[in-house]
């Protein structure tokens, strides 16, 4: 078989894992005595995808979003979820978290984010390599309700030997075998993870960026890279970085504030100023992704680099076991309420984690949306109002009026918690 076409039957591959992941195109038309397995009524319900607000109730069938009326009776359900008037969206899409528990050494199991996040979907971005990507697969995406896909990092091990820097050694970065571990699972891998600060890859400068892409383009299959930014070695290199990105490839801690090993400020705003090189890879369409994390959200590069034209694309948690438990709490909705008090609106917040991260991953038909045949995921979330302290992770503080707090989800149909459904099934 000629490369050629091995390359063509892995990207058929893809299409054909999306269009099974998505059985509406054959959903039986509801009969008049058909119910919907669940209905979720009471809902003020925010689509940016469909500019769509105010109250609905939320018909769901065979894990498939059927119908969202303005009212649409109980009886007609075999199962009822009162929302309370609260704030119902898309299934919020966690870009940058780490959800390799037992294999990455900073994962935490997707299933016990959904009380602190209302995530239905997540990427686990680098926990695993070409050489561990297989049991993430096979034993660890399986056994969980939450929809989770992957950026395979550039190091084979991926952060399995955390915190030891994985790239101090720039042998790890094996462009053959991460190409071959993309393309083997192109459903649910999309592209290469790269870390690019000084303290995980030594002074190798752009090389371990450059092995991602070539990884990426030797795959055969479309594949993004995530680069990971703060305390990149020197000033120059930060801009080398934005050079070499593609449109389409994500920068992940877009507004970190980490400086380098030697104390430098060496991230996409130096001396108060946004680089060029920055505001060119924004304009060419480099995603800019928040990725908060327990040390890679400066409010004060934030507030600087969105007035001079780079705003973030993708709102992300950078999620998992030692950033979870500091001050800066980088839950998905915690930080989505931050961008509220950077003068975002809740539409606009909404799409950054629902509609954006849903384009970036693109193997889901009407992913990220409340569309009729859309996967039923549901976020339920309340707005709470009133004065509230919002902390980074270099210690600014900022004042907020509001922010989002979790309040329930539906993942593919299914509550987590009551109503329970019988049988208990989730795919």
């Amino acid at each position: 078989m000629s490369e050629t076409t091995r390359r063509q039957l892995i990207v058929s591959g893809v299409a054909l894992a999306a269009s099974a992941a998505m059985p509406g195109a054959v959903q039986a038309a509801m009969g008049p005595n058909d119910k919907f397995d669940l209905l979720v009524r009471n809902a003020n319900v925010l689509d940016p995808s469909q500019g769509l607000a105010g109250k609905r109730d939320i018909g769901i069938r065979f894990g498939l979003i059927e119908s969202v009326e303005a009212a649409i009776a109980p009886e007609r359900a075999l199962r009822v979820m009162d929302a309370g008037g609260k704030l119902v969206t898309p299934g919020l899409i966690d870009l940058h978290a780490h959800t390799y528990p037992f294999g990455s050494a900073i994962g935490i199991p997707a299933d016990e984010l959904v009380a602190h996040q209302c995530t239905t979907t997540v990427v686990s971005a680098g926990d695993a390599g070409a050489n561990n990507i297989a049991a993430w697969r096979r034993f660890i995406v399986p056994g969980g309700r939450t929809r989770q896909f992957a950026f395979l990092h550039i190091a084979v091990a991926g952060l399995a030997g955390f915190p030891v820097p994985e790239l101090y050694n720039i042998d790890y970065a094996q462009v053959d075998s991460t190409a071959r571990a993309i393309a083997e699972n192109a459903d649910i891998v999309l592209g290469v993870k790269v870390r690019m600060s000084e303290n995980v890859i030594a002074r190798h400068g752009i090389e371990p960026l450059k092995r991602a892409i070539q990884a990426c383009v030797a795959s055969g299959v479309p594949a993004k890279v995530m680069c990971h930014i703060g305390g990149v070695a020197d000033r120059a290199l930060m801009s080398q970085i934005l050079d070499l990105l593609r449109p389409g490839d994500v920068l992940t801690h877009s507004y970190s504030g980490a400086p380098n090993i030697a104390g430098e400020f060496t991230n996409i705003v130096q001396d108060g100023k946004l680089l060029p090189a920055a505001l060119a890879a924004k304009q060419r369409g480099v995603i800019f992704d928040v990725g908060h994390g327990g040390g890679s959200f400066d409010v004060t590069v934030a507030e600087a680099a969105i007035a001079q034209g780079c705003p973030p694309d993708t709102i992300s948690s950078d999620i998992h076991v030692f950033s979870a438990n500091t001050p800066g709490m980088p839950y998905l909705p915690w930080v989505m309420s931050k961008f509220l008090q950077l003068g975002f609106t809740l539409p606009q917040v909404v799409a950054m984690a629902t509609q954006a991260p849903a384009r970036v991953i693109g193997r889901v038909p009407k992913l990220g949306t409340l569309q009729i045949g859309a996967p039923a995921d549901l976020s339920i979330l309340e707005m709470v109002e009133g004065p509230v302290g919002f902390v980074d992770t270099r210690n600014n503080k900022r004042e907020g009026r509001a922010y989002l707090k979790p309040a329930g989800t539906v993942t593919a149909g299914v509550a987590f918690g009551r109503p329970y459904q019988a049988p208990f099934s989730v795919r």
